[in-house]
């Protein structure tokens, strides 16, 4: 076998590692080896939001500072014990009808992906063949706004979900903006659970519209905080817990207490950088999942 390559064993099953050494974030010097040792120790609390989703990956083979490429099809040399869904394409850029979706449900496929520079996890709000489990609200700056506007805006939805008797729970994106994700009951389809979004978003545009914008034009942005209501289409994806994402250090999509988000929008931390890989596995070691709760089901949506 060359020096570059290293035969390992995951949970029984053989994979052959391949250029540990090779630098993923030049910035940083983060090699390989440490891609897949992140995931390698992130995995007990990763994997439980990604099994039976139907997983797109980004893929970095030369490191963030290269090209990347978006990959949902299973790749060519796909292991036969990766699971893998073939589902329905609609609206597929290249014309499918089909895809045939890996799923990463062990750690086996995880170590497997991350050897192939799949750096960035995004998942559906559904798992395959049901109705989504879970609404995100994706909170995104325009510039000057950041990440502290975000955590003012989380609260302010918060409170709203919660008039509702929806539970929200907050992650930062792992880039300059944040996620709210609320467990669902999963018997409602991705337009109504859109539409609900969509219709709360619009209320709080209304309430603070020097703060909010519900709408996705981007010259109407800057200085707000666009509430991206459309990430519960059922053909949207978006950032897993705990992925990796393509910055110059390795920062990881971060789950937040309240507390954590009330000191962002008061313009203390996590409103000046995204947390390391580093900082993530501490917080976890601390901590557990903060998410967690969104494993356990929800309420239905309110109808309108």
């Amino acid at each position: 076998m060359p020096a570059d390559r290293l035969r390992v064993d995951v949970e029984g099953r053989s994979l052959e590692l391949s250029n540990l050494d090779k630098v993923l974030y030049p910035a940083a010097g983060f090699t390989k080896g440490e891609v897949i040792d992140y995931y390698t120790r992130i995995a007990p609390v990763l994997l439980p939001h990604l099994t039976d989703r139907a997983l797109t990956r980004i893929r970095f083979p030369n490191g963030v500072d290269d090209k990347s490429f978006f990959e949902k099809n299973k790749p060519a040399s796909t292991p036969d014990w990766v699971r893998v869904e073939t589902l329905p394409a609609p609206g597929s850029t290249k014309g499918r009808e089909t895809i045939d979706y890996v799923v990463a449900d062990d750690l086996p496929t995880l170590v497997w992906l991350a050897n192939l520079a799949a750096l960035e996890l995004h998942t559906p709000q559904w798992k395959i063949g049901e109705h989504p489990d879970m609404m995100v609200v994706d909170l995104d700056p325009g510039a000057p706004a950041a990440l502290k506007q975000c955590c003012q805006v989380a609260l302010l939805m918060r409170d709203r979900l919660a008039a509702d008797g929806i539970s929200s729970y907050p992650k930062t994106s792992g880039k300059k903006g944040m996620q709210l994700c609320c467990p669902i009951a999963g018997t409602q389809d991705s337009d109504f659970v859109s539409g609900y979004a969509k219709r709360i978003a619009q209320e709080l545009e209304r309430e603070h519209p020097k703060l909010i914008v519900s709408k996705m034009a981007k010259n109407l942005r800057p200085g707000k905080v666009f509430i991206d209501w459309s990430q519960n289409n059922a053909a949207k994806t978006t950032v897993a817990p705990y992925s990796l994402r393509a910055q110059a250090v390795p920062s990881a999509s971060t789950p937040l207490t309240w507390d954590e988000v009330a000191a962002g929008a008061a313009g203390k931390r996590p409103a000046t950088r995204p947390y390391t890989s580093a900082e993530v596995l501490q917080r976890v070691e601390k901590s557990g999942d903060l998410l967690a709760p969104l494993l356990d089901g929800g309420p239905e949506l309110p109808t309108p």
